[in-house]
């Protein structure tokens, strides 16, 4: 625990608590912070992987030294339409699709599918647009119920985007599995109780951090200028998607994390620690004591806590908010959480 004049103070084992596992929520992107505003691409990445697709920045790439990226958008489809024929007939939109539904569906799934009135899987989703947080922003898992995309369309109007996460009660949902729906609204309105036709815009993976839209859902065409799935052509359909989320200039997210800790609680008898070894506790000159009443009352104030292992190794060191003191008629009780 700490040392006195060589002397170590052995923890019991009735005196620890381990795997202590507690949730933590926190604001998803750069800095802890809960919304984005602005969202910024690059000119350079446009030119060489914005077929596949595009990263968002919170600052201006080049030019802000802190900017990072937030997320990506990217565009599917499950033929390869709105995107030109690459080698072996694999086109950037197919490719993106396959990846998509590789790391979210299950084995032998060939679409996405949207969930329809009572809750029946009834359409199947071959053009997407992808949402994909950075790995380094997400930590565990996008924390479900509490984010919010708004996207504009080309008319300037605002769509409101949240998940159904609250309304689910599916006892077959698992924590490496699990998908919501994606349904018109906002956090501070709530979501529908259960998801319909007109309502439901896709799916939501928190663990994998991926919102996956369903482009005819959207509106597509309809709802942004350009939109089209043309045979062989690049129809930057991914750019469209990401000018819809720069000109809603909101997507609100937290993320979750599983903190595992053990709780150790020292024990500070009346007998121990009233000694101190910090240079004020003597005279420069003497030797003695600064304060002479130390000599049959000694204090002092514990500040720091060492946590040692068998061989006598410094492991971890906790510091106090403020001193403790301590006394031969004052005894303490301190509790250390190592996270980890």
């Amino acid at each position: 625990m700490a040392q006195q004049q060589g002397i170590f103070t052995s923890i019991e084992e009735n005196d620890k608590i381990t795997s202590q596992i507690s949730i933590v929520s926190s604001g998803m992107w750069s800095g802890g912070v809960g919304t984005l505003t602005s969202f910024h691409t690059s000119s350079v990445q446009s030119g060489s992987t914005g077929q596949y697709y595009l990263d968002a920045y919170q600052g201006v790439p080049g030019t802000d030294a802190t900017a990072s990226v937030q997320f990506s958008a990217a565009y599917g489809h499950y033929a390869g339409s709105g995107s030109k024929t690459g080698d072996a007939d694999y086109a950037a939109s197919k490719a993106i699709y396959r990846q998509f539904r590789n790391l979210l569906l299950p084995q032998n799934t060939e679409y996405f599918q949207l969930d329809g009135d009572a809750g029946t899987n009834t359409t199947s989703s071959q053009q997407i647009f992808a949402i994909s947080v950075n790995r380094s922003r997400l930590k565990e898992k996008m924390d479900p119920g509490n984010w919010e995309l708004h996207l504009s369309g080309s008319d300037g109007s605002i769509k409101k985007f949240i998940d159904n996460s609250g309304a689910t009660s599916d006892p077959t949902v698992k924590s490496t599995t699990r998908e919501f729906n994606i349904i018109s609204g906002s956090i501070a309105t709530g979501t529908a109780s259960s998801p319909t036709t007109s309502n439901t815009f896709g799916k939501f993976y928190p663990e994998s951090g991926v919102l996956i839209f369903d482009a005819t859902a959207l509106g597509g065409s309809t709802f942004l200028s350009g939109y089209a799935v043309s045979a062989d052509n690049d129809d930057n359909n991914t750019d469209r998607f990401v000018k819809a989320i720069q000109l809603g200039i909101y997507f609100s997210s937290r993320r979750e994390e599983s903190i595992r800790s053990t709780h150790y609680f020292c024990r500070v008898k009346h007998n121990m620690y009233n000694h101190s070894q910090n240079p004020t506790y003597f005279t420069s000159s003497t030797n003695e004591l600064t304060v002479p009443s130390f000599r049959t009352d000694p204090q002092s104030y514990i500040s720091t806590v060492g946590l040692y292992n068998n061989a006598n190794e410094l492991l971890a060191v906790a510091k106090l908010s403020r001193p403790v003191l301590k006394s031969s008629s004052r005894e303490a009780l301190i509790k250390v959480r190592l996270d980890f």
